[in-house]
């Protein structure tokens, strides 16, 4: 029985390179609700930034956001309540924002809960952030003038994150968690969306064996791990699929089959 269904969002349920979901996406959601089954995204995304790619139904949803750092049950913006938060140690978390920043080529995003914090960057970066992917953004001089506890910091690397990911993951990649997320993203958590759907389960009291999860890349892994019906894009990494044999082209056709006929593909 699926009671709750995760899924991904850039390369998953939204294809790179588009900026807006399928108007389809709302009603299937509406169809899912109306059969008791939950819909909650799962993404590097900022919970503002979710809010408004699911805008007609936004306040119905949960959100797993920050890579599993921070969820949110449904409600406004303003009431939602914050069903889990997974905290970085501040003194290591201002170590790694310096070694990205002396990487050339690559911007650093904190996360704070509902805020993306840019500093030492270009304009386009913050027009990026705050106009094409909808955050909250905060510009500051000095990564210090952050005050509220930082839960995610990514690295974007516009040149591909392959580079970036050995030199810091030299040093980093045993202190926090990190994830290519995307071609141009590498992100750094105590936290991942493996943890994050747990926590939702455990708030929501859905069992994992009844969630079907979505993914398509390295930081959907331990998500994907954890439900009991996993789909992963047939677009992954090739890598990914000796992992997760079970794949599908498109999320939207997968739910319909659910809903019409009740089975799930590949099943």
């Amino acid at each position: 029985m699926i009671q709750l269904i995760v899924s991904d969002i850039d390369g998953t349920l939204l294809p790179y390179g588009t900026k807006q979901l399928d108007p389809s996406v709302f009603s299937l959601i509406h169809r899912l609700s109306q059969q008791g089954i939950r819909f909650c995204p799962a993404s590097g995304r900022q919970f503002h930034s979710l809010r408004k790619l699911f805008g007609p139904v936004q306040d119905e949803l949960c959100y797993v956001c920050e890579n599993g750092a921070i969820l949110y049950g449904s409600g406004t913006e303003e009431s939602a309540p914050v069903l889990g938060k997974t905290v970085m140690e501040r003194t290591a978390a201002m170590a790694l924002i310096r070694d990205i920043l002396a990487l050339e080529s690559c911007e650093v995003l904190i996360s704070g809960a509902n805020c993306s914090y840019l500093c030492q960057c270009d304009d386009s970066f913050v027009t990026r952030m705050r106009d094409d992917t909808g955050n909250h953004v905060q510009v500051v001089r000095d990564p210090e003038e952050i005050k509220e506890d930082i839960i995610k910091i990514s690295a974007y690397c516009p040149e591909g994150a392959a580079v970036p990911e050995k030199a810091l993951g030299e040093t980093w990649s045993g202190k926090f968690n990190m994830a290519v997320a995307g071609a141009e993203w590498l992100d750094f958590t105590l936290a991942n969306k493996g943890i994050g759907l747990r926590q939702l389960c455990s708030a929501l009291i859905i069992p994992l064996e009844n969630v079907m999860a979505f993914g398509d890349n390295w930081n959907d892994l331990p998500m994907l791990e954890a439900a009991g019906h996993p789909y992963l894009m047939s677009s992954a990494d090739p890598r990914l699929a000796e992992k997760l044999p079970r794949q599908c082209a498109s999320v939207p056709q997968v739910l319909e089959q659910l809903l019409t006929t009740g089975c799930l593909p590949n099943e």
